[in-house]
């Protein structure tokens, strides 16, 4: 049975395949817009390339193509560093402050929002982006190319930080209206959210020179902004119910354009980055009931990095792939084969 769908790099020449995608979601990761697909995949294959030299500024692009029908159905990212000199890690620390008066014998409890610039923050995950048609596959498609971020951060441990960050979405109104923007960014910059999320990714600046300097009290904004501080939207609880298994936590920290929740863990504390192993690839048959492990390697040349869901016999030192398996990957026997066991 041919393999139908694989994970690697994106590269350049997947600037067609991905406007595809882009059209079908028109997200702010890949918006359908074929200037900025184009710098999501020069950015990419700059990042695997090594063109960037320093490995806090790459952005790595990784894409699931479903082989048999010769399209993208879904990609991930991950930020090398959030936060630098030329673009500041921005957010909101959600804080709680109390007020009592004795004469009134009144005591609140205030919800407050300060914001913090970090020029020296964690690596990001994120990007991820998955085609209607494939969401609920039986492969869990959106689940291997969500997963396969945290094997290639293990395969490359030195070029990442040791805390990884996860933003997830809050809700948003079936438009896109984020009311915390509407209530503060808005008011501030005089412009929409979606122009602010899209200006954001290339530049910063504007939220520094424009936003106030103190904290904001939450209890002056309007009720449907102070509600969706920190709450996740329907559109990704899958999401947090998965960081959470796998060691992230919400760290009381939001996006200052959304109020979405910042989720963060220590990068080897990471269940799946922990189990992420590099084996001794072995070649024979593989028993029907063995169960399914992301395999993959690195190249020296395109596509700089392939991986598969395949099954596989995990042992100590070893594991044993099946031949079509080994020839997709262009693997041997002693061959180093990077793995993730997903049952």
């Amino acid at each position: 049975m041919a393999i139908r769908y694989e994970i690697r790099a994106a590269l350049r020449s997947d600037h067609a395949a991905l406007l595809e995608l882009a059209r079908f979601l028109d997200s702010v990761n890949l918006p359908d817009d074929p200037a900025a697909v184009r710098e999501v995949v020069d950015a990419s294959e700059a990042a695997f390339t090594e063109a960037v030299g320093d490995t806090r500024k790459r952005q790595y692009v990784l894409i699931l193509r479903d082989l048999e029908e010769d399209r993208a159905v879904g990609t991930s990212m991950i930020l090398g560093q959030l936060g630098r000199r030329d673009a500041p890690y921005i957010y909101f620390d959600v804080l709680a402050e109390e007020k009592y008066s004795n004469t009134l014998d009144k005591h609140f409890v205030h919800q407050v929002l300060s914001i913090g610039y970090s020029y020296a923050g964690p690596t990001e995950i994120g990007g991820l982006v998955m085609h209607p048609d494939y969401r609920r596959s039986p492969e869990k498609l959106g689940m291997l190319i969500s997963y396969v971020r945290f094997l290639f951060i293990a395969m490359n441990r030195s070029a990442f930080r040791d805390q990884v960050l996860a933003e997830l979405l809050p809700p948003l109104e079936p438009d896109g209206t984020s009311h915390l923007w509407e209530a503060i960014g808005r008011r501030f910059t005089g412009m929409t959210y979606r122009e602010a999320d899209r200006l954001s990714k290339r530049n910063k600046e504007f939220v520094k020179g424009l936003f106030p300097d103190g904290d904001i009290y939450a209890s002056l904004l309007a009720p449907e902004a102070q509600a969706v501080i920190g709450k996740v939207g329907a559109q990704t609880r899958g999401v947090e119910k998965l960081l959470r298994r796998i060691g992230f936590r919400y760290v009381n920290r939001v996006d200052p354009f959304d109020g979405g929740p910042h989720f963060m863990a220590p990068t080897d504390e990471i269940d799946l980055v922990a189990r992420s192993v590099a084996l001794r690839a072995e070649v024979g048959a593989v028993e029907k009931t063995s169960g399914r492990v992301l395999v993959a390697c690195d190249y020296d040349e395109a596509p700089w990095f392939r991986a598969l869901a395949a099954r596989a016999s995990v042992g100590d030192e070893s594991v044993t792939i099946d031949a079509e398996t080994a020839a997709h990957l262009g693997v041997g026997a002693g061959d180093a084969l990077w793995t993730l066991p997903l049952d």
